[in-house]
């Protein structure tokens, strides 16, 4: 196998974890985007919720605020019976009839309120069926992104071990050198020079030298020669004739 061929073999393998480690970052980010949305749907439900309870309290404030009213008018009456001049007894019709509008209007109020208990309990019924949808396929969502991770993980600690082999057979450092320090800058580092002497990786025609080079280098791998680094005047990728 010449250095060329080696460098091919470990840049499919790196290839093959870029895109390991990307996913790897994409699925986390992905799962927080369902979990987010699911934390929307929540909320519409806590609200719905919320609703009810404020809906609920004011019952419950004009019933305490009507029966307040019927025991203050109980005991006006109560103060009526026992008095002894025409003008006092006007005086208390007065205010029991004062006191009366203001209950008749608490009980109003509190039959209003009441019509809305209904519609809504209706919502926080439609919010949580919602929800409990909603978090189901989240969670089979999660799961399955789960399942993904933990695969990943394993098939990049396989194509790590995998890479350290690839890296024992370009037995020439000057190459891996120049490979290692290009490979986080340039994807991929090794590519193909056409026959029309054009660069695969940034489309850029070269000097009829980098050609010459190029096939003076399959010439010698072949013949289990010396083979130099043939680079791109443009790029820095390296280059090679098939």
């Amino acid at each position: 196998m010449t250095i060329i061929e080696a460098l091919i073999d470990l840049q499919e393998v790196d290839g093959r974890i870029r895109e390991l480690e990307i996913e790897m970052k994409d699925l986390p980010r992905r799962k927080a985007l369902e979990t987010a949305r699911l934390s929307g749907v929540s909320a519409d439900l806590q609200a719905a919720k919320a609703n009810y309870e404020y809906a609920n309290q004011r019952v419950k404030n004009f019933e305490e605020e009507a029966k307040g009213l019927k025991e203050k008018v109980m005991q006006l009456r109560t103060t009526q019976a026992g008095l002894k001049t025409n003008k006092e007894y006007q005086q208390y019709s007065i205010q029991i009839d004062l006191v009366s509008h203001e209950l008749e209007a608490a009980e109003n109020n509190q039959i209003a309120a009441m019509d809305l208990l209904p519609s809504a309990e209706a919502r926080i019924a439609e919010a949580q069926a919602k929800y409990d949808t909603e978090k189901e396929g989240v969670d089979k969502f999660c799961a399955e992104v789960d399942e993904r991770i933990t695969a990943v993980k394993e098939e990049l600690d396989s194509s790590m071990s995998e890479r350290a082999e690839k890296v024992k057979a370009v037995n020439d450092p000057k190459f891996m050198l120049y490979y290692e320090r290009l490979r986080t800058k340039r994807w991929p580092v090794v590519v193909p020079l056409t026959h029309d002497g054009v660069c695969d990786g940034c489309h850029l025609v070269q000097p009829p030298s980098v050609g010459q080079l190029a096939d003076a280098n399959a010439k010698n791998g072949k013949e289990d020669k010396p083979q130099s680094i043939v680079a791109c005047t443009m790029c820095g990728r390296i280059l090679y004739r098939d």
